[in-house]
C-alpha cells in the first residue's frame, strides 16, 4: 500500500487562519495516572480497564475480572513501574503530549488541546476549553498510528458522545490512521538511524503493541481472512484494511526500506498482553528471551505504536525488555526514543492537521 505524500511544513499565517474559519484541533492519547502511587493508578486502570472497548466481555465478567483479578495485584505493580519513569514534570505522555500540542499552537496560530482518553485533561474537558475559546470546527487527531477499536476506536466513540452533548454541536474532522504516511516513516527514520549506526545490531525488532485475536477477528469483515493463515497480514487490501495488525506490518516494513533493512535484519512482534486469552503473536516477552539462543547478540528496538515515550516504551520495554534479553545470554540492547517532539515529527503532525484544517 503506498505512503501518503507528505508536504513541506510551514507556519500557517494569520491570513490562513482566518480562512480555517473558528478552527481549533484535539490532539488525543490513551491518558496516564495522576501520580504513580497505588490509588492514582488504581483509579486509572479502573476507568481504563471498565471500557468495552478494550475488555470486550459482557458488563459482569469483565466487572468481576476487573475487581477480583486485575485491580488488586496490576495496581500496586503498575505504581512501581510507573514511579521507575516518572519525571519532575510528571508522567512522560502527558509532558511529551504537552510540547507537542504548544509547538503545533505555536505554528498553526489556533487554538490546540491535549485531552487524554483516560484520566485528566479529560476529553471532556478539552472540547469545554475549545467551546469557551469560540471553536466550532474540531480537528480530531488520535496519536495511534495504527487503528484499533480499543484505541482509536474508544477515543472517536467517546469524542461523538462528548461534542454531542452541546446545544450547539461542532462540526468535527477526524484524522485516520497514519500507519504508512511518508512524513511518520521519516520521522521514525530520523530518530532511528542514529541509534542504529552507534548500536551496530545483529537485529532489528519492532514491537507494537498486542491486542486480543479475538478482536481482530472482530474487525474482519469477511470472517475467513484474519489470523487464518501466517501471511494474512503480508500486504493489505479490501478486506485487511482496518486491520490493526495488517497495519503494525505495514508500518515495519516501510521503517525497514526507510532505514535500509533487508527481510532477514527485522522482525515483528507484540507487547504488552494481558490475561490468559491468545493474543496476536509473536509475543515481545518470548523473542527477546530467545534472540541470544538464534545468534542475535546485539539487538535495537523500536516502538513503533507510540509517538510518545510511555510505560509500555521506557518500562516495558527499555527496563523489563533490556533486563530479559541480556540475562538470556544478550550483550548489547538498544531502545530506540520514540518520535515525542522531534523536528520530523512536529513536521509530520503539522502537515497532517494542517491538510484537514484546509
Amino acid at each position: 500500500m503506498p505512503m501518503t505524500e507528505a508536504t513541506t511544513s510551514t507556519p500557517r499565517s494569520e491570513s490562513d487562519a482566518s480562512r480555517a474559519g473558528n478552527a481549533g484541533v484535539l490532539l488525543v492519547n490513551l491518558g496516564s495516572p495522576l501520580a504513580p502511587r497505588t490509588p492514582e493508578v488504581r483509579r486509572y486502570l479502573r476507568e481504563f480497564l471498565s471500557d468495552p472497548r478494550v475488555i470486550d466481555l459482557p458488563a459482569l465478567p469483565r466487572w468481576l475480572l476487573l475487581n477480583l483479578f486485575i485491580l488488586p495485584f496490576r495496581a500496586p505493580r503498575s505504581a512501581e513501574a510507573y514511579r521507575k519513569i516518572w519525571t519532575e514534570q510528571g508522567s512522560p505522555l502527558l509532558v511529551h503530549g504537552e510540547r507537542l500540542r504548544e509547538e503545533l499552537e505555536s505554528r498553526l496560530k489556533v487554538p490546540v488541546v491535549l485531552g487524554m482518553r483516560y484520566g485528566a485533561p479529560s476529553i471532556a474537558s478539552t472540547l469545554r476549553d475549545l467551546r469557551a475559546r469560540g471553536v466550532d470546527r474540531i480537528i480530531v487527531l488520535p496519536l495511534y498510528p495504527q487503528a484499533a477499536s480499543a484505541s482509536s476506536g474508544t477515543v472517536l466513540e467517546k469524542v461523538y458522545v462528548e461534542a454531542g452533548r452541546a446545544w450547539s454541536v461542532p462540526d468535527l474532522v477526524t484524522i485516520p490512521a497514519f500507519f504508512n504516511d511518508s512524513g511518520f516513516i521519516a520521522a521514525w527514520e530520523a530518530v532511528g538511524r542514529p541509534v542504529l549506526e552507534r548500536a551496530q545490531p545483529d537485529h532489528v525488532l519492532f514491537s507494537f503493541h498486542g491486542l486480543p485475536e479475538r478482536q481482530i477477528r472482530k474487525g474482519d469483515p469477511s470472517g475467513s481472512h484474519c489470523l487464518t493463515h501466517g501471511g494474512c497480514c503480508d500486504a493489505i487490501g479490501s478486506v485487511n484494511r482496518s486491520c490493526y495488525r495488517a497495519q503494525c506490518v505495514a508500518t515495519a516494513k516501510a521503517m525497514a526500506v526507510a532505514l535500509g533493512l533487508s527481510a532477514d535484519r527485522y522482525s515483528v512482534s507484540f507487547q504488552s498482553r494481558l490475561g490468559r486469552d491468545p493474543w496476536i503473536k509473536p509475543y515481545t516477552d518470548r523473542m527477546l528471551r530467545d534472540f541470544p539462543e538464534r545468534g542475535v547478540k546485539r539487538l535495537v528496538v523500536f516502538c513503533p505504536a507510540f509517538v510518545a515515550d510511555c510505560l509500555e516504551t521506557l518500562e516495558e520495554i527499555g527496563l523489563r525488555g533490556r533486563e530479559t534479553f541480556l540475562a538470556a545470554g544478550g550483550d548489547a540492547f538498544a531502545l530506540v526514543p520514540s518520535l515525542n517532539t522531534h523536528p520530523r515529527w512536529v513536521d509530520t503532525v503539522t502537515n497532517l492537521v494542517g491538510k484537514a484544517l484546509g
